[in-house]
């Protein structure tokens, strides 16, 4: 795979890098795992997003916020998606470590996710710890995880 990755802010997407994102995210999110529900949430503004191309066509994404308000001002990451052939991969490992980098660089902060509770292990895998029961979101249970932050300049 010769995946390139680009970091771009609400402001700094460009008209079809947000067509791509918001296409990849419909597919993976509402389509494949037959779910209807509001994705353009009003966040994207806020976020950093992560977008993986390959040969000119998204394959991976993710968004990084170093605030939410709903998670008590702690950084977030969100929308982790996949094109479906590049799932088993490790592009989603990757653009997760990549993101953790950032947000270590950059925001100095624990992140708290909300994850798919058939993800857990692979959250887990990346240092993640759960922090609260199983619940629905969007009627699909997801879970609570937290990675804790840690400085290593010290």
């Amino acid at each position: 795979m010769g995946i390139s990755i680009r970091w771009r802010s609400w402001n700094g997407l460009s008209k079809k890098e947000l067509y791509d994102l918001i296409q990849l995210r419909l597919a993976v999110f509402c389509v494949e795992q037959n779910c209807p529900y509001q994705d353009l949430d009003g966040l994207d503004k806020l976020a950093m997003h992560l977008l993986a191309y390959d040969d000119g066509k998204l394959v991976g994404y993710l968004r990084l916020f170093e605030s939410l308000e709903q998670y008590h001002g702690l950084a977030s990451i969100g929308r982790v998606c996949t094109e479906s052939a590049y799932r088993g991969k490790g592009l989603a490992r990757d653009m997760m470590q990549l993101a953790l980098s950032y947000s270590d660089q950059n925001f100095a902060k624990n992140i708290k996710i909300s994850a798919q509770h058939y993800l857990e292990d692979f959250y887990s895998s990346l240092d993640f710890v759960t922090v609260t029961e199983p619940y629905l979101e969007d009627g699909i249970p997801h879970i609570g995880m937290i990675r804790q932050y840690e400085d290593n300049d010290v």
